[in-house]
């Protein structure tokens, strides 16, 4: 019997949440463009339904969500994951974020998938308890994928996971939506015509270093007057930084647009784009700004290195440094023809190596390769 005679594979996916997110749109992208004449998909999300619950039942997936809250509801919702991977009997799990990840691996065990398959989205810095859980229950793992090599090696050296079990598949966007996107009208958030916009998108968190890219506004400003930073995203840090933008004197150039729907639109009105994060895994939104032809400027974190060739593809700087970040951004604005030479270099490269369907195309083989129609 040939592939597409067999009756397609069922498989699970298993994500902490469905908000709007670098990981969620990722698992969404997965999802949905896996064959469906090869595999039967199905969504179990241990939070509740969030944005990308819809996008997906729109593409004909079922989604089930088990409105986690907090450690109390976990025997519940580990429970309920059970019973539900036993009724639908994937051949492969595939688990998306830490909690998921754990949570996942369990469930799956408990209700014997074959195989099992956690996805590492970060090198995640922010307690050596996430690293010491991942490893004492690896072993409930057939393989891990790492989205960024950065991140596989601080698997493996940080945390303690065997090589053996890694791989690396990056993250993958729609190409022709961001390269295509007409420009917003951004008058609307206070920038006057023909201002130079820098623009950031993601979480208000600390991870994501917004905090200093504020203080590089102040630094950029005292050469470019005239220039406009958009912060696109929402967080538990927006008020804090809100505030901080005040205190700097950068109210009326710095604007907080909250979560956004119009994100190809935004970056195609935008100069260049600012990715000040202090760790990562590998920003879909770096990857988006280089699809949509933007200059970058990047901290030389977890997957931006091999994203962005500094002086070639964009520009580097260590992560924290709001003086270095700031020499970095005024240098694409004082050099408007070398930084369209080196965005256009990065689209190419987002165009062949780093769209959805190559990414969609890695995770079939690895689960080929697992022997998931065994």
């Amino acid at each position: 019997m040939t592939m597409a005679e067999a009756a397609p594979v069922p498989i699970a996916f298993c994500i902490t949440e469905l908000d709007r997110g670098g990981a969620e749109r990722a698992l969404s992208q997965l999802v949905l463009g896996l064959n469906r004449d090869e595999w039967s998909p199905r969504v179990f999300c241990l939070g509740p339904r969030g944005h990308f619950a819809d996008v997906i039942e729109a593409g004909g997936v079922m989604v089930e969500c088990f409105d986690a809250s907090g450690l109390l509801s976990l025997p519940r919702v580990l429970l309920r994951l059970t019973l539900a991977l036993r009724r639908f009997r994937p051949r492969i799990l595939q688990t998306f974020l830490f909690h998921a990840n754990i949570v996942g691996r369990v469930a799956g065990r408990l209700a014997r998938v074959p195989r099992i398959v956690s996805g590492i989205r970060v090198a995640e810095r922010r307690s050596r308890w996430f690293g010491r859980v991942d490893r004492w229950t690896n072993g409930l793992v057939d393989h891990n994928v790492c989205v960024s090599q950065g991140v596989a090696d601080f698997a493996a050296t940080q945390t303690g996971l065997s090589r053996r079990k890694l791989s690396v598949i990056p993250n993958g966007v729609e190409f022709e939506t961001f390269a295509a996107a007409a420009p917003s009208d951004l008058t609307p958030f206070g920038v006057p015509v023909g201002s130079p916009v820098c623009i950031t998108v993601g979480r208000l968190e600390e991870q994501k270093g917004i905090d200093v890219l504020l203080d590089a506004a102040v630094r950029v400003q005292a050469a470019h007057p005239n220039c406009h930073f958009l912060i696109v995203g929402d967080g538990r840090d927006r008020v804090s930084l809100q505030a901080r933008a005040v205190e700097l004197g950068q109210a009326a150039t710095t604007h907080f647009t909250g979560l956004r729907a119009d994100v190809p639109s935004l970056l195609a009105a935008a100069t260049l784009f600012v990715l000040p994060s202090r760790w990562e895994g590998m920003a879909n939104a770096l990857l988006e700004a280089m699809a949509s032809g933007l200059p970058v400027v990047a901290t030389a974190v977890e997957g931006s290195t091999e994203l962005v060739r500094s002086g070639e593809t964009g520009l580097l700087v260590p992560a924290g440094t709001s003086v270095e970040l700031a020499t970095a951004i005024c240098s694409v604005l004082a050099a408007p023809r070398h930084s369209r030479k080196m965005a256009l270099v990065a689209q190419g490269i987002v165009k062949s190596d780093y769209t959805t369907d190559a990414s969609v195309r890695a995770y079939c083989r690895l689960y080929e390769q697992l022997g998931v129609r065994g």
